[in-house]
């Protein structure tokens, strides 16, 4: 029996929202809208695979 090593490809991303600065964690592939909590612009739309991410990313987390 073949057994692969499967790696997780997901991430989470902290981004800085545009309008007011906030930094926010973030899911790479998520499934709704991600608004920001503070002023409520839209960060991240969900495309069926990797959500399109409308804001700065900070850093990577994995």
């Amino acid at each position: 029996m073949v057994q692969m090593k499967r790696e997780n490809r997901s991430r989470f991303l902290n981004v800085k929202c545009p309008d007011c600065e906030h930094e926010q964690l973030i899911f790479d592939k998520a499934s709704s809208t991600v608004d920001c909590i503070i002023c409520g612009h839209i960060l991240a739309r969900p495309t069926g695979g990797k959500a399109r991410i409308e804001a700065e990313v900070v850093s990577v987390e994995q």
